[in-house]
């Protein structure tokens, strides 16, 4: 299945089902927030579409951000977690072992701007599920680690929702 066609899917399956509006749209960010399955969630372009129909189909705004943001600080913390948990293992660990490149990206951003990186790292691309991952294996402190991670995701999540609901009612 491709990703338009998968698009299509869910937000045809959101519109007619809206009260699972909420768990969907956690699913999809704790996909996008995990490390490795994030590679292979098209959480953005799903969520970004969700974002544009609820202005359209009048759904309630608060709830699905709320899912979001949840399922985001939830996927980070697990990848924290598995972080902290594997140590250096991770790096030699299947499917990890395998992305090599991307928890060298994290482990170097994660160096650079230390707790800022987990709240930087969530508005950038692909790599943005190997930070938490990369503070988990530094044994970054868990209090500044959260707060960066539950931060960053109810900004997140507004950011990837609430354009996409103005246009939509803009538009509708």
């Amino acid at each position: 299945m491709d990703v338009e066609t998968l698009k299509t899917t869910v937000v045809e399956f959101v519109r007619l089902h809206q009260e699972w509006a909420p768990f969907i749209v956690f699913g999809l960010a704790f996909g996008e927030s995990l490390a490795i399955v994030s590679l292979f969630t098209p959480a953005t372009v799903l969520l970004l579409a969700i974002g544009g129909m609820i202005g359209v189909v009048d759904l309630a705004f608060w709830p699905i951000w709320a899912g979001a943001a949840f399922g985001a600080a939830l996927g980070d913390w697990v990848s924290y977690e598995v972080g902290r948990y594997l140590e250096d293992r991770a790096h030699n660990m299947w499917p990890l072992s395998r992305y090599q490149h991307m928890i060298a990206r994290g482990e170097e951003f994660t160096r650079k701007y230390g707790v800022w990186a987990i709240f930087i790292g969530r508005f950038f691309g692909p790599a943005r599920a190997f930070v938490p991952l990369a503070a988990g294996v530094f044994e970054m402190p868990r209090l500044p680690f959260q707060l960066a991670n539950v931060s960053s995701a109810l900004l997140w999540a507004f950011l990837m929702l609430a354009p996409g609901t103005g246009l939509g009612q803009w538009l509708h």
